[in-house]
């Protein structure tokens, strides 16, 4: 890909790790590049940072997951471009330049995992993809960018304070496969025997995407008692795209106490629906405790 006045900015290398459709990775695909990205820090202290390239489909997922499990001050950047090489128009090479600069600019460090398109620079957890087409897609509601690319530098305005990276205590190092977690959406009349179907599917962890502030609906209330009895994890957030399903610090139940199934229901605060998803499967590597795990989603 021709990058006019890269070498004015940094001094690329370029690995491939894989060559598919951003919906066609596995989730121990997302494993072994976080794994990666994370060997490259280790074994190489002159990298600047790391620029990952993805489609756009499923971008911000990537990018939320990197941003909890890359544990390393060093930027990472994930860009990607809304236009097909073929098409007049095509910004790939424009965004993956803009990626470049970003990774090599020193004040980039400890910001977390970002996402650069369209001279823009958002950040990992709140980045969203809000339009099919448009190349003004990838936006933070309510919360602003965190900085943009211009032609004389590179912006800062803002940091996330939420925890990641080399922050995060979520260590993929003896990891090798993620749990299986689902994201159901409340409708009117919604049925419970969705949430029922994925808790006997096995699912481990369930992300009710609900209306208004925690709504639910039809008989969804009945099928998230049924999968919090079976012991899975039910996280309810907003369908709505911005807002939060406040959460609040729990004591650790006693472990001379009878199971409650309720410590199994998780607020899910901002987070979007399939981002809380990836948040509870790298919880669930870590801790079977409803506590620890609102702790989480409070802190992450």
């Amino acid at each position: 890909m021709l990058m006019p006045n890269v070498g004015r900015y940094t001094r690329p290398e370029y690995e491939q790790f894989a060559n598919l459709a951003s919906a066609q990775l596995t989730l121990d695909q997302w494993v072994a590049l976080a794994k990666r990205v994370n060997q490259i820090f280790k074994d190489d202290p002159g990298v600047a940072g790391i620029v990952v390239t993805s489609g756009t489909d499923t971008l911000e997922e990537l990018a939320y997951f990197l941003n909890l499990t890359v544990r390393s001050a060093k930027p990472v950047v994930v860009v990607g471009s809304m236009r097909n090489p073929s098409t007049l128009g095509y910004e790939g090479a424009a965004n993956l330049l803009e990626g470049f600069r970003v990774a090599a600019d020193p004040a980039a460090a400890g910001r977390g995992v970002m996402v650069v398109l369209n001279d823009e620079i958002n950040a990992a957890r709140e980045a969203t993809k809000t339009d099919a087409l448009r190349l003004n897609t990838f936006q933070t509601r309510g919360y602003g960018v965190l900085g943009v690319v211009d032609s004389d530098r590179v912006v800062f305005y803002r940091r996330v304070e939420k925890k990641h990276t080399a922050d995060s205590e979520f260590d993929l190092t003896n990891v090798t496969s993620l749990p299986r977690v689902d994201v159901v959406m409340t409708y009117q009349g919604a049925p419970g025997d969705i949430i029922k179907a994925a808790a006997d599917a096995g699912a481990k962890g369930i992300v009710v995407a609900t209306a208004g502030a925690g709504a639910t609906s039809g008989t969804q209330s009945e099928g998230i008692s049924y999968a919090l009895g079976k012991g899975v994890f039910i996280v309810t957030t907003a369908r709505a795209g911005s807002g939060r399903i406040a959460g609040r610090p729990r004591p650790a139940a006693p472990t001379t106490a009878a199971p409650n199934p309720r410590e199994r229901a998780i607020a899910g605060e901002d987070l979007a629906p399939i981002k809380a998803r990836i948040l509870l499967m790298l919880a669930l590597t870590k801790s079977q405790s409803g506590a620890d795990i609102q702790r989480m989603f409070l802190e992450y």
